[in-house]
């Protein structure tokens, strides 16, 4: 473990919540992907979940999180979020988005509070392991601690 590190919003948010939560660091000075994250800290693939941000036809942002090797499938996303369409943001807008990092997006205490899915996979889960609001940071806690914590549902979103 590294040296004890400043909270991120979404450890405070938790913390606020009494929502218990268990921290995990790593060295890193760029983007990383959750594959390469879970084998550096040596978690299992299954456990460790990514959050991506889209658009929909309707020009709201909509936030899915799904296990790390899983895809979206933008057809089930559009229909859990109930607009026509939706498509990734360009990455150079994330951080305008949401208040996150490519790399350390997490889908708790973003800038705003916008509609969240959470593949229904992670309900068979006793814990998930998601990003914790910053590069080098992974917070794991029970699945449905996080739906409360970013006023999630959970939907059938991947393919």
């Amino acid at each position: 473990m590294a040296k004890k590190e400043a909270k991120t919003n979404a450890m405070r948010i938790l913390e606020t919540e009494k929502i218990e939560f268990q921290h995990y660091t790593y060295e890193c000075k760029e983007f990383t992907d959750g594959i390469q994250v879970a084998d550096m800290l040596g978690l299992p693939h299954e456990k460790v979940y990514k959050t991506l941000v889209t658009v929909g036809a309707d020009k709201n942002y909509y936030v899915f999180v799904l296990p790390i090797e899983d895809e979206l499938d933008m057809k089930k996303c559009a229909k859990s979020v109930g607009v026509k369409s939706v498509e990734m943001i360009h990455v150079k807008d994330i951080t305008k988005i949401t208040g996150y990092v490519r790399g350390g997006c997490t889908s708790i205490g973003m800038k705003k509070q916008y509609v969240t899915r959470i593949s229904e996979k992670a309900k068979s889960l006793e814990t998930m392991i998601v990003s914790g609001g910053r590069i080098g940071s992974q917070l794991e806690l029970k699945p449905d601690d996080l739906l409360k914590a970013a006023k999630a549902e959970y939907a059938d979103i991947t393919k």
